[in-house]
Protein backbone atom coordinates (compact mmCIF):
# COMPACT_ATOMS: atom_id res chain seq x y z
CA UNK A 1 0.00 0.00 0.00
CA UNK A 2 1.27 3.82 -0.63
CA UNK A 3 1.38 5.86 2.34
CA UNK A 4 -1.08 8.64 2.87
CA UNK A 5 -3.76 6.85 1.47
CA UNK A 6 -7.04 6.54 2.59
CA UNK A 7 -9.22 3.30 2.79
CA UNK A 8 -12.97 2.95 3.06
CA UNK A 9 -14.31 0.23 4.56
CA UNK A 10 -18.76 -0.22 3.04
CA UNK A 11 -21.20 -2.01 4.89
CA UNK A 12 -25.20 -1.95 3.92
CA UNK A 13 -25.64 0.16 6.86
CA UNK A 14 -22.53 1.89 8.17
CA UNK A 15 -23.35 0.83 12.22
CA UNK A 16 -21.24 -2.46 12.42
CA UNK A 17 -18.54 -4.05 10.22
CA UNK A 18 -17.60 -1.34 8.79
CA UNK A 19 -16.95 0.73 12.02
CA UNK A 20 -14.62 -2.39 13.14
CA UNK A 21 -12.63 -2.48 10.11
CA UNK A 22 -12.02 1.20 10.42
CA UNK A 23 -11.42 1.32 13.42
CA UNK A 24 -9.17 -1.29 13.95
CA UNK A 25 -7.18 -0.73 10.84
CA UNK A 26 -6.14 3.21 11.99
CA UNK A 27 -5.45 1.00 15.22
CA UNK A 28 -2.87 -1.57 13.26
CA UNK A 29 -1.51 0.70 10.53
CA UNK A 30 -0.45 3.51 13.73
CA UNK A 31 1.01 0.66 15.23
CA UNK A 32 3.00 0.07 12.32
CA UNK A 33 3.95 3.24 11.42
CA UNK A 34 2.09 3.87 8.30
CA UNK A 35 0.53 6.89 7.63
CA UNK A 36 -2.85 5.44 6.31
CA UNK A 37 -5.93 6.15 7.89
CA UNK A 38 -9.70 4.45 7.23
CA UNK A 39 -13.25 5.67 7.30
CA UNK A 40 -16.86 3.85 7.72
CA UNK A 41 -19.30 4.39 5.70
CA UNK A 42 -22.85 2.41 4.51
CA UNK A 43 -24.88 1.95 1.74
CA UNK A 44 -27.84 2.88 3.61
CA UNK A 45 -26.95 4.11 6.70
CA UNK A 46 -28.67 3.33 10.16
CA UNK A 47 -29.78 6.42 12.62
CA UNK A 48 -26.90 5.03 14.78
CA UNK A 49 -23.85 2.57 15.08
CA UNK A 50 -24.56 -0.54 16.47
CA UNK A 51 -24.61 -1.26 20.26
CA UNK A 52 -22.79 -4.33 20.05
CA UNK A 53 -20.49 -2.37 17.56
CA UNK A 54 -19.91 0.12 20.48
CA UNK A 55 -19.78 -2.37 23.12
CA UNK A 56 -16.97 -4.53 21.73
CA UNK A 57 -14.98 -1.78 20.48
CA UNK A 58 -15.37 -0.23 23.62
CA UNK A 59 -14.44 -3.57 25.36
CA UNK A 60 -11.57 -3.68 23.21
CA UNK A 61 -10.19 -0.12 24.04
CA UNK A 62 -11.33 1.90 20.87
CA UNK A 63 -13.82 3.84 19.77
CA UNK A 64 -15.11 4.14 16.86
CA UNK A 65 -13.86 6.62 13.76
CA UNK A 66 -17.51 7.78 12.92
CA UNK A 67 -20.18 8.55 16.00
CA UNK A 68 -23.04 8.47 14.08
CA UNK A 69 -23.29 6.16 10.25
CA UNK A 70 -22.02 8.17 7.17
CA UNK A 71 -23.29 8.03 3.76
CA UNK A 72 -21.25 6.46 1.47
CA UNK A 73 -20.40 9.55 -1.31
CA UNK A 74 -19.17 9.37 -4.36
CA UNK A 75 -16.22 11.90 -3.39
CA UNK A 76 -15.17 8.69 -0.53
CA UNK A 77 -14.88 6.48 -3.53
CA UNK A 78 -12.86 9.31 -5.56
CA UNK A 79 -9.98 10.13 -2.79
CA UNK A 80 -9.67 6.15 -1.38
CA UNK A 81 -7.07 4.36 -2.69
CA UNK A 82 -8.92 1.23 -2.37
CA UNK A 83 -12.37 0.38 -1.23
CA UNK A 84 -13.48 -2.61 0.98
CA UNK A 85 -16.94 -3.93 0.87
CA UNK A 86 -19.14 -6.20 2.64
CA UNK A 87 -21.53 -7.09 0.60
CA UNK A 88 -22.83 -5.11 -2.96
CA UNK A 89 -22.13 -1.56 -3.59
CA UNK A 90 -23.96 0.02 -6.12
CA UNK A 91 -22.70 0.04 -9.80
CA UNK A 92 -22.76 4.38 -9.12
CA UNK A 93 -19.90 4.02 -6.82
CA UNK A 94 -17.56 2.20 -8.71
CA UNK A 95 -14.69 4.56 -9.58
CA UNK A 96 -11.11 4.67 -9.33
CA UNK A 97 -10.12 2.85 -6.40
CA UNK A 98 -9.08 -0.94 -5.85
CA UNK A 99 -12.81 -2.48 -5.17
CA UNK A 100 -12.21 -5.91 -2.74
CA UNK A 101 -15.42 -7.36 -1.28
CA UNK A 102 -14.92 -9.58 2.43
CA UNK A 103 -18.29 -11.21 1.81
CA UNK A 104 -17.03 -14.05 4.18
CA UNK A 105 -17.51 -11.74 7.57
CA UNK A 106 -20.12 -12.92 10.23
CA UNK A 107 -22.84 -10.78 11.58
CA UNK A 108 -21.50 -8.38 14.56
CA UNK A 109 -24.54 -8.63 16.12
CA UNK A 110 -25.01 -12.54 16.42
CA UNK A 111 -21.07 -12.79 17.20
CA UNK A 112 -18.60 -9.89 17.98
CA UNK A 113 -15.37 -11.64 18.70
CA UNK A 114 -16.12 -13.97 15.81
CA UNK A 115 -16.88 -10.50 13.25
CA UNK A 116 -13.52 -8.68 15.07
CA UNK A 117 -11.50 -11.92 14.49
CA UNK A 118 -12.34 -12.33 10.66
CA UNK A 119 -11.74 -8.32 9.98
CA UNK A 120 -8.30 -8.42 12.05
CA UNK A 121 -7.49 -11.32 9.82
CA UNK A 122 -8.53 -9.53 7.20
CA UNK A 123 -6.85 -6.38 7.72
CA UNK A 124 -3.58 -8.24 8.66
CA UNK A 125 -3.18 -9.77 5.08
CA UNK A 126 -4.20 -6.39 3.48
CA UNK A 127 -1.14 -4.34 5.61
CA UNK A 128 1.01 -6.97 4.97
CA UNK A 129 1.01 -6.34 1.21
Amino acid sequence: MNLNQTVVFVCEHGAAKSVLAAAYFNQLAHKMGLNLRAAARGIDPDEKLSPQAIKGLSEDGLTPTESVPQKLAEADIQSAQRVVTFGELPIEHHGQATIERWDDIPPVSENYAQARDAILARIRQMLDR
